[in-house]
């Protein structure tokens, strides 16, 4: 049993960054406000990039699949991680140190349940493809209800990893076991964290390179025979190619920040894991900013929804400035008749009072 009397509950975060002999990345304010500035124009896009490709999904008709609707959960979890971002940002630096041990639990809970609800839709979709592949069909059976069970599953899978280190996993009570990276989490909870992540990774690669090769090698199969229908049936290439692209910037972007956090948790003393922080806090960054882009670029219909949808923003606003406008204009041209009106008012209530 942890002794509570022992613990740091109502510290500040200063306390904690003290103990773990946390060491400045030399950082000064210049370049904290040139992250701020780049990184509130990346996470302005990736709030309107995957806002976007949410919205798609749901008007575009052709996108209500199982496939579309968990890649729709899939910018949702970006979305939260442009969200998750933001608030980092401005709350990172000399402004660690001030946070509650509370408020610095719910920063990297952001961060933590973005990542886990990224990782675990990559994984149901490999799943979707890998069942409807197998099958060789475009989409899966999968019925709504199904996918809405699936979509929640994630989300809650999500949100209990994010919130795992302020139910106890943490070292609070324990300061000998703190890590550098997140001085009030436990170094074992680190490396659970990320062998865990790496592992799925692995799963993920190893599935969809299973499915690769298997439509590469039906595909030889058929071409000789179905050249005329073989065009039908490159639809679900082009669906795996879009989420191994997708999956293969995710593991790009992810696995050096997962090395670095399984280094801090096993305490190399040698690593200068410091140094490498803020940047492959860039790089995770980057892949919120990628995904929208792969979409747009592999799927023709999802770029063609993309213009439609900002045609309709346009649009919308053009005719609220013309019917602005247009109101403005009315009113103006009541304005002299309305005047005259009066005067004649004014000048027949003259001339009866002349002829009393």
């Amino acid at each position: 049993m942890v002794n509570q009397s022992n613990c740091h509950h109502n510290e500040a975060m200063g306390f904690f960054y003290n103990n773990s002999k946390h060491e400045s990345d030399g950082w000064n304010s210049t370049n904290l406000i040139l992250v701020q500035c780049f990184g509130s124009v990346f996470c302005c896009f990736i709030l309107f990039s995957n806002g976007m490709v949410i919205a798609a999904v749901i008007t575009n008709k052709r996108f209500h699949y199982p496939f579309y609707y968990l890649l729709a959960n899939l910018a949702a979890s970006d979305f939260l991680a442009g969200l998750a971002y933001v608030y980092l940002m401005f709350n990172t630096g000399g402004a660690s140190r001030k946070l509650t041990v509370q408020l610095y639990f719910f920063r990297q809970a952001l961060l933590d349940t973005s990542l886990s609800a990224s990782l675990a839709n990559l994984l149901v979709i490999a799943l979707e493809r890998y069942i409807s592949v197998m099958n060789w069909k475009v989409h899966s059976n999968l019925t709504k209800r199904r996918v809405t069970f699936l979509i929640v599953l994630v989300w809650a899978i999500s949100i209990f990893m994010g919130a795992v280190p302020s139910l106890g996993w943490n070292c609070i009570c324990s300061l000998d076991k703190c890590s550098k990276l997140a001085p009030i989490f436990s170094r074992s909870y680190l490396v659970f964290w990320s062998v865990s992540n790496l592992v799925l990774f692995l799963v993920m690669v190893s599935i969809y390179m299973r499915i690769y090769i298997y439509v590469k090698r039906k595909t030889s199969v058929l071409s000789p025979h179905t050249s005329g229908s073989i065009n039908r049936k490159r639809t679900p290439i082009k669906l795996i190619k879009t989420v191994m692209t997708v999956l293969g910037a995710f593991v790009i972007c992810w696995t050096p920040g997962l090395v670095v956090l399984l280094l801090d948790g096993l305490h190399c003393q040698q690593c200068k894991v410091m140094g490498f922080k803020r940047w492959l806090l860039l790089l995770a960054v980057l892949n919120s900013v990628m995904n929208p882009i792969i979409y747009s670029y592999k799927d023709e219909e999802m770029w063609l929804s993309f213009k439609n949808l900002l045609r309709c923003i346009c649009t919308g606003t053009r005719r609220q400035r013309s019917s602005r406008a247009n109101a403005r204009a009315h009113s103006s041209s009541q304005e002299p008749t309305t005047s005259l009106r009066i005067s004649e008012e004014n000048k027949g209530s003259a001339h009866e009072m002349l002829k009393t």
